[in-house]
């Protein structure tokens, strides 16, 4: 039975907002580079937990591999991909996760209360910023999924909520990027497989 393409994915209106707000937080993103708060583990840690939510695989491929340069052992991402992050984090990067997962889990809507705690642990300049990597990767992650449901309706299998003119134009909007991360991606699920199956052959690796 087709069911439709279930991953969340933009809109015209939506991907404008989000392109729009992206656009104007530049200076927020330059001052969150100087802050000294804000580890690139910790934000690799933040965006890998809404990535999971979302169900990017291309986010998901992304990011595990700048998770490990940034310093995350391989222990510590396997358990953010498991959502199991409260093992490994330290009690400054807790409360940013856990939101992380909540704005994710309600689609965008988080709890106006929860917005607050995180502003009151953080204070108002650290707080931004978090809400702006969540932003960020959550922008990455519908990109994604959307560019999975031209590929799905290709095959048969459209999205509910989206439409043949919306999906040609973000096709033209995104091409450039998204083919070339897509055989990324699928090369490296392939090479994971590989050792997975541990078959460490030459043929195999080649």
């Amino acid at each position: 039975m087709n069911t439709g393409f279930q991953k969340r994915i933009y809109t015209f209106k939506s991907l404008v907002a989000d392109m729009g707000f992206l656009a104007a937080s530049m200076p927020r993103a330059e001052a969150m580079s100087r802050n000294e708060k804000i580890s690139k583990a910790f934000i690799e840690k933040v965006m890998t937990v809404v990535t999971v939510i979302n169900g990017c695989m291309y986010c998901s491929w992304f990011h595990a591999r700048q998770a490990v340069e940034s310093g995350l052992t391989a222990s510590e991402v396997h358990n953010l991909f498991n959502l199991q992050f409260e093992t490994d984090a330290s009690e400054f990067e807790l409360p940013a996760l856990l939101y992380a997962q909540h704005y994710a889990e309600t689609n965008r809507h988080p709890q106006p209360e929860m917005t607050e705690k995180l502003r009151a642990f953080y204070g108002e300049e650290t707080a931004s910023q978090i809400l702006l990597i969540i932003r960020m990767i959550t922008f990455g992650n519908l990109s994604g999924n959307t560019w999975d449901a031209i590929v799905s309706r290709l095959r048969g299998n459209p999205a509910k909520d989206s439409s043949v003119l919306f999906e040609a134009f973000f096709f033209l909007l995104t091409w450039y990027a998204m083919i070339p991360m897509m055989m990324l991606s699928r090369d490296y699920r392939q090479r994971q497989q590989v050792v997975a199956n541990g078959d460490n052959s030459p043929s195999a690796a080649s």
